[in-house]
Formats: structure tokens, C-alpha cells, sequence
């Protein structure tokens, strides 16, 4: 990855392996020998340009081991193509999800990269016949691919998104059936659940409403949701550490604010469940 290559002002993210698993990890390496709480998650999670993320400070205020899984741009189908992973979940006393968007996920539509999720690898035939107009060759991210789709034809883009949230509905539901512990879900975003435009290509958690949330609701034991004003992700992402060349990524991010609140809210809810 191309963020784990130190340069001026860059953060080093100590990049490990968990046993047999496939995923470069967020370090440094965590002891798995006792108990700890394990966290999956995307490009926050995995806190790019942070010094400290949220699962760090989870630890530090719980007191107990908390091992981040984050994985960036990581859509749902990184978690559940890894075996290990999901078996080291498994043997967690407590599981954390970072919700993520619906666009890095393979569909009818299109398929992604097994481990770099916003990597698209292939339109479907589906998708051929749905937009021949097209030259899929030329597109090599999922975010590019959906903006492309969108502006070309907002009607047969409409299907498209349809299939998306479909697809991370029943996603979202097969990775909490391997589970053998209920899980605290986290909504990190700049917008509450169902407060963006329905038709915009906007931040994260891209196309999940209120209504996805809710249909996967029954399968876990809390939802923590974290949501930034323009002005408190501002002010967080001056605590960002990152090089030159890296400003425009780094404004992507949700800032310090948001991890340290997402500390604090998974703190409460976890000490909570084991009253």
C-alpha cells in the first residue's frame, strides 16, 4: 500500500500479519494470548494519518487488549474471504464493526479486488447490457466506475444502486452469521444514518440508510453512531499527521475528534453489556 512507504512528515503504521491472514495489518502487533477485543473496519479504523486511533484509545481507557483489523477502503467481502480473520473474531470477548459503504462489494454488476475492496476488477454482462455505451477498460476504482455510471444515465444508474444495497444487506448479514458473538456496530461519517441524498455519490458509508441499518439491527448487541460537523472535522484534521503530498487524502479524513469520540461511545458501550 502505498501510504505504508515513510516519507517526510509521514506516520509509520508498524504493518503486521495475524497468523495465517492475508491482510497487512495496523501495528504494532497486538498479543493475542489473553483477552481483547477485535475491531474490523475501513480507512478510519485503520486510522490513516492518525497518531492515535480509536482502537488504541478504546484500549487505553478499557484496559484491556484491543486489536484493530482495519483494513482501508475495506468493503465487507475483505472480512469474509479471510478465514483467520474471521477466527481470530471469533476468539475475541467482544467484536467491533466499523459500518462500511455498499460500493466496495462485488455484485451482479461488478466485482472487486478479494482484499483491496475499491479496486474494480470487472463489469458483469449484466453490466455491459445495462450500459453499452461504455468502455469498462477504462476505469480501475469502484468510486470512478459509480461516478461514470451515474452521469451517463441517473435512471439505469438507479438499478445499479438498487443491487448495491441489496448486496450489502445480505453481505452485512453473512458476515454477522459467522460471528459467534453479537457485535457493536459503529457508524463513523460527516452525516447521520439516512441523511444523505439518496442520489448523490457523497462520503461514507456510501447508499446505507436507515433502513439497512435497521434490517441488519436484530443480529447485533449496539450501535454506536459517531457523526462530525464540518467545523469539529476541521478542527480534527489538524491533528492529522501526514507529508506534503498527502493534504488533499488527509482532508478526506474525519480528524481526531471523531476517533476520540468513537473511544469514548464504544467505551460506554461496551462497559455497559457487561454490567
Amino acid at each position: 500500500m502505498a501510504y505504508d512507504i515513510l516519507g517526510k512528515g509521514a506516520l509509520d503504521y508498524f504493518p503486521c500479519r495475524y497468523k495465517t491472514s492475508k491482510i497487512l495489518f495496523r501495528g504494532p502487533k497486538r498479543d493475542l494470548s489473553g483477552p481483547y477485543v477485535a475491531v474490523l473496519g475501513g480507512t478510519e479504523t485503520y486510522g490513516r494519518f492518525m497518531e492515535h486511533p480509536y482502537p488504541e484509545l478504546l484500549e487505553a481507557d478499557l484496559g484491556r487488549v484491543v486489536v484493530n483489523f482495519g483494513c482501508p477502503n475495506a468493503g465487507l467481502d475483505v472480512f469474509l474471504h479471510d478465514p483467520m480473520l474471521l477466527k481470530l473474531c471469533n476468539s475475541a470477548t467482544d467484536i467491533v464493526i466499523q459500518l462500511p459503504g455498499a460500493q466496495n462489494l462485488s455484485n451482479r454488476f461488478y466485482a472487486v479486488h478479494p482484499r483491496r475492496n475499491d479496486r474494480f476488477l470487472r463489469a458483469s454482462s449484466m453490466l455491459k447490457y445495462l450500459y453499452p455505451e461504455l468502455d469498462f477498460t477504462d476505469y480501475h476504482f469502484t468510486r470512478h466506475l459509480l461516478g461514470a455510471l451515474q452521469s451517463t444515465c441517473g435512471q439505469r444508474f438507479d438499478v445499479v444502486r438498487k443491487e448495491l444495497k441489496q448486496a450489502w444487506v445480505g453481505r452485512m448479514k453473512g458476515l454477522l452469521s459467522r460471528l459467534d458473538k453479537r457485535a457493536t456496530l459503529v457508524w463513523m461519517s460527516d452525516h447521520s444514518i439516512g441523511d444523505q441524498a439518496n442520489d448523490a455519490l457523497g462520503s461514507d458509508p456510501l447508499f446505507v440508510d436507515r433502513d439497512m441499518v435497521e434490517d441488519v439491527r436484530p443480529f447485533v448487541r449496539d450501535l454506536v453512531e459517531v457523526v462530525l460537523t464540518p467545523d469539529e472535522i476541521a478542527v480534527g484534521q489538524q491533528g492529522l499527521v501526514h507529508s506534503e503530498m498527502d493534504v488533499a487524502a488527509a482532508h478526506m479524513m474525519l480528524g481526531t475528534l471523531a476517533h476520540e469520540r468513537a473511544a469514548r461511545k464504544l467505551l460506554d458501550s461496551l462497559s455497559n453489556h457487561r454490567l
